[in-house]
């Protein structure tokens, strides 16, 4: 594994013309003309962490802005839900986690992968509460970010079908704009509550553990003590079920969760 480390850095000169990492926005994975699918925004208090990663970024074929203030993040970032954040949530003149929160609401549909040097279960679930789709501390390794980025992009990934599907007791969900609608009823959802939902649709009628939850939507371990799908289910039902009278969320006592129709 590959660990980012203070003597590694050193690598990154020969990627960089001398005075580039002085210019937040300067460096690019692709060129433009090549249109990538995906664009990453890197806010990283860290000048050659920073650059490290978006060095480990050009095999992935996205276009690549390294930034340090918020600010220029929100100039580069768009509303689409393939563009990414790597945030790093230890920036000196601001809080984290309020940056984060504020950043979900004002990009509600965009994937932020959160960096931080707090470790432990408490923070991991601060920064998903908080608008995170995934936290990485640190120190971590390059290839796993990468790994992580690349699932993000997958849960991202735009369909060949209809952005528009319809779905079972009036409720329909829009990949695009990361929303989801019951009875015509327009309902704002975070892309960790999308993804979740998307995925127990995709699975009706059969029981979800926790544990398959917590690895396939959050790609985390099914060891790590959290109760983050119990958090988000909630969220979901008071969004998608709310004062409906059929339920579609169900939960499976000692077993899990269960996307079904039942009045």
């Amino acid at each position: 594994m590959q660990t980012v480390m203070s003597e590694e850095l050193g690598m990154l000169a020969r990627f960089f013309p001398a005075g580039a990492e002085d210019r937040p926005g300067s460096f690019e994975s692709v060129e433009e003309s090549k249109a990538p699918r995906h664009k990453v925004v890197i806010l990283e208090s860290n000048a050659p962490l920073a650059r490290l990663i978006a060095t480990g970024l050009i095999p992935e074929k996205v276009s690549v802005r390294v930034t340090d203030t918020m600010d220029r993040a929100l100039s580069q970032l768009g509303t689409s839900a393939l563009d990414t954040l790597i945030l790093d949530l230890d920036l000196p003149d601001m809080d984290g986690l309020k940056a984060l929160a504020d950043l979900r609401a004002a990009r509600p549909s965009i994937r932020i992968l959160a960096t931080s040097h707090r470790q432990g279960t408490e923070s991991l679930v601060a920064a998903l509460d908080s608008g995170a789709d995934d936290y990485l501390p640190k120190p971590f390794s390059l290839l796993e970010m990468m790994a992580r980025v690349r699932a993000l992009h997958r849960r991202s990934a735009v369909a060949s079908d209809p952005a528009v599907a319809a779905r079972p007791a009036g409720l329909v969900l829009n990949k695009e704009q990361c929303q989801a609608q019951r009875d015509g009823r327009v309902i704002d959802l975070t892309p960790r509550e999308y993804t979740l939902l998307e995925y127990l649709m995709k699975n009706p009628g059969r029981t979800l553990s926790r544990a398959l939850l917590t690895q396939e939507v959050w790609n985390m371990s099914a060891e790590t003590n959290t109760n983050i799908v119990d958090v988000y289910i909630k969220y979901l039902r008071d969004k998608i079920d709310g004062d409906h009278s059929v339920k579609l969320i169900r939960t499976v006592r000692g077993m899990g969760y269960l996307f079904q129709a039942q009045a």
